[in-house]
């Protein structure tokens, strides 16, 4: 049976994009969106690339680069981010009958029945109609792997050739002209392929696309493990990686930040941990299921004097697996009180949550210790989708655990954050003359 092309379709500089749907004044700007805390450069336009800003940079870094080419700096509005990312993706859903959302800012699309032109004109169709519905530019490489449409959406981007119209199908490539192409591409290129593996192979020889692609398979089963060799498969065309529909549920959770300030108190160091622990819930609900074992962190900042510096992390078995906000928020407030120290300036905190099982599978506490039985878990239930449906509704927090306040002056420094304007009537985008 002959298998369906796949397009891999990628938003460009994607965070940036964003914020220029609502700033058309940050057009053709070196334009960088910042991290947590506006840390370090988590997006760039390419204006800001070709003035050699690098991803993941400090921005202390580059503060007289900054100035001396007017970078317009903004910080991560993820809410914006989420929903712009939902309706990229909701807007690929009606023109694919098959769309798997692999990240915030791409999706892989299977396209079954289109000759290889049509596909060449199809895509060219996604690519338009998703910068005009969403205003998004984005890039599509085609293929008949994920693998190799990777690295065709890589070419699209990047290579003079493919770049105007923004669409590479290597589908049109003959085996000759595939095999130049990933001799030309670093074997840490790859996907799947990190920085320990790219240095492996780089010391047994292997340093592009098409040395791995040649390596025989049971050195790379050995050294690679069976997910090397998917890989190798990959990229000679065989497709090895299956399609996800629909998420494979998070074996693990973990909510961490670093605070806008330093904080030292027991009080705001439970505030934040219950911020996060309500957090947890509410992920750990939306894929429905409960939690056996929670851990939680503090750290000084890595750069405190030796005397200064301070880290620990607890990590308790839960009487019985709960999604249950106050049930986690007590252990965690439990786990803090044991590893706290007074006389620390505290940089971060976070909690994660592990040994996750299917709410319907959770086993019960013979004595009767956690949650509690089958009628109070029912309740407890309901009641917190109740507060979740209320909180998306009416906006994050709307209801909450009572330490949290509504905003805490220890949250995460967001000093150049834009509107929220496709969530917040009263941030909605304005027009005036």
């Amino acid at each position: 049976m002959a298998q369906s092309p796949v397009a891999l379709v990628d938003a460009n500089n994607f965070y940036v994009s964003c914020e220029r749907v609502f700033n058309p004044a940050l057009l053709g700007k070196p334009v960088v969106v910042l991290s947590n805390n506006d840390g370090c450069v988590v997006a760039r336009s390419q204006e800001a690339k070709d003035l050699g800003i690098a991803m993941g940079v400090p921005v202390f870094q580059i503060r007289d680069l900054i100035r001396k080419h007017h970078v317009e700096t903004w910080s991560s509005n993820y809410t914006l981010y989420g929903t712009m990312s939902h309706r990229v993706m909701s807007t690929l859903e009606t023109l694919a009958p098959e769309v798997e959302r692999y990240s915030i800012d791409e999706a892989f699309v299977w396209l079954p029945g289109f000759s290889p032109a049509e596909l060449d004109r199809h895509a060219v169709k996604m690519r338009q109609t998703v910068t005009r519905h969403t205003g998004i530019p984005v890039s599509v490489g085609l293929s008949q792997t994920k693998t190799l449409a990777k690295l065709a959406n890589h070419q699209a981007k990047k290579n003079p050739e493919f770049k105007e119209e923004g669409v590479c199908n290597l589908l049109h490539f003959s085996q000759p002209e595939l095999d130049e192409l990933l001799s030309k591409v670093p074997v840490g290129d790859v996907w799947g392929i990190g920085r320990r593996r790219t240095q492996f192979l780089q010391q047994h020889g292997v340093y592009t696309a098409y040395d791995l692609k040649e390596m025989p398979d049971g050195w790379l089963l050995k050294n690679l493990t069976i997910t090397g060799l998917r890989t190798a498969w990959e990229l000679r065309g065989i497709p090895c990686l299956p399609r996800e529909m629909t998420p494979p549920a998070k074996k693990t959770i973990i909510t961490s930040r670093g605070f806008g300030r330093l904080i030292e108190s027991l009080e705001e160091l439970t505030e934040a941990v219950t911020l996060y622990v309500t957090r947890l819930g509410e992920k750990l609900r939306a894929q429905h299921s409960v939690a056996s074992r929670l851990e939680v962190f503090i750290n000084t900042s890595h750069f405190a004097s030796h005397g200064e510096r301070y880290a620990n992390a607890v990590t308790l078995r839960l009487p019985q697996p709960t999604a249950y906000t106050p049930e986690l928020v007590k252990h965690a407030r439990r786990a803090l009180e044991k590893i706290y120290r007074p006389g620390f300036k505290y940089q971060k905190a976070g909690v994660m949550v592990m040994d996750l099982v299917p709410d319907s599978c959770r086993q019960l506490n013979l004595f009767g210790e956690g949650e509690g039985g089958p009628e109070i878990i029912e309740r407890n239930r309901q009641l917190m989708l109740t507060v979740d449906r209320v909180n998306k509704t009416m906006g994050q927090s709307t209801l909450r655990v009572g330490p949290v306040g509504a905003r805490p002056d220890w949250g995460m420094r967001r000093e150049k954050l834009s509107r929220r304007y496709t969530t917040r009537w009263d941030e909605i985008l304005e027009i005036t003359e």
